[in-house]
Formats: C-alpha cells, structure tokens, sequence
C-alpha cells in the first residue's frame, strides 16, 4: 500500500491536480486542481478509479463544499487529435490550475511530468491520486465531470453504450464502431477509429 502524504507537509495552499479521460476513444479528457482547507478534512478520499460511483458522487459534492479553491477544465476532443493525449492532457491540467481563485503556493501533479504554464512550483508524484488528498481530490472531480458529460453523450448517441463503457475501448464500443461508424465525439487519432476511418 502507497504511503499517505500529509497536505501540512507542503503548506496550506498546496494544489493537486489530476486529469481523467486519457484512455478513452471518445470524449474530452477532463482534469481539475483542488487546494483543500486544512481545517476541513475530508474523510475517504482515494483514488477516484477505486471508489464506488455512488461514492464519488458523495465526494464530488463534499469537495465543492469544503475546499478552499478548485477548478475544473479540459481539453477537446480536436485538441487531443491535433497535439496528442499526453499534450492535451497536460493543457488541461494547467487550465484547471490556472481557474483556481486562489494562487497555490506549490502544485502537486498525478504522475511522472509537470503540466507547462504553472503559476508556482510543482512536483510530479507517481500515484499520487492515492498518495495525496489534493490529488485524489482532483481525480474525483475530473472522473465525475467527464462520466457526467460522457453519459449526456449517450442520450444523443444511444446506440454506443457511453453510460456504460464511458468511452473506453470495450467490445461493446468497438462492435458499435463497426456497426454504426465514427461520430462528432470520438478522437480520430486514436488506433481503433483512425482504423474505421481510414476503412
């Protein structure tokens, strides 16, 4: 088990940051910054991809309330397409950052690299949405938004199971590639729909 890392360690405002959405072929990849309050701590926090929806949601609802900032920001699908996955994610990385309404101190960053553009320091922490409370509080943010906005496209877009695979390459999302081609919504650099497109 990955060891907790205390928010005080780094001082109170302490951002984490956290995209979701990278893996999918389909959709925006979302992310979010949070600076928590110290004085309010949040109970439960992990990894977003660990925790029950119906906990997420409760959390989702419980980070608005008590952190002291938080922004939530993307990046588009014709952005992922143009400057690739890992760029786009980054932007939108430090989109959610640079909406804080209040400047971090220092920016704790999921993962191995530091998004560009970031008003102060930073720090990348491999597993860090289950290492620290900023992070996991930023990968919940970002995995509610974008399962959220993913689930409204499967009311335009009923026919490809979104409300169940959110956008990720299933067997149920590839047979309906197959079956009823591409649409608006779907990244077409990626493999399994750069392949239907180009037939």
């Amino acid at each position: 088990m990955v060891p907790f890392v205390s928010q005080m360690y780094f001082g109170d405002l302490l951002a984490g940051t956290d995209e979701a959405g990278r893996g999918p072929l389909a959709g925006e990849v979302v992310a979010a910054a949070v600076i928590l309050d110290p004085n309010r701590p949040i109970a439960g926090l992990a990894d977003s991809k660990k925790l029950s929806e119906k906990k997420r949601e409760a959390l989702f609802v419980e980070i608005q309330e008590k952190a002291l900032a938080y922004g939530v920001a993307s990046a588009t699908i014709e952005e992922i397409d143009e400057i690739n996955i890992l760029h786009a994610s980054m932007l939108a990385m430090s989109r959610a950052v640079a909406l804080l309404s209040i400047i971090p101190e220092h920016v704790l960053v999921d993962g191995n690299r530091i998004p560009p553009n970031l008003p102060c320091p930073a720090e990348a922490v491999v597993k860090g949405d289950a290492r620290q409370a900023a992070i996991s509080a930023a990968s919940i943010l970002a995995k509610v938004t974008r399962d959220r906005d993913i689930v409204k496209a499967a009311e335009i877009y009923p026919e490809y199971g979104f409300e169940k695979h959110k956008g990720y390459p299933t067997a149920m999302h590839l047979d309906a590639l197959k079956s009823h081609g591409i649409t608006p919504i779907h990244r077409r650099s990626f493999g399994p729909v750069k392949k239907i497109l180009e037939g």
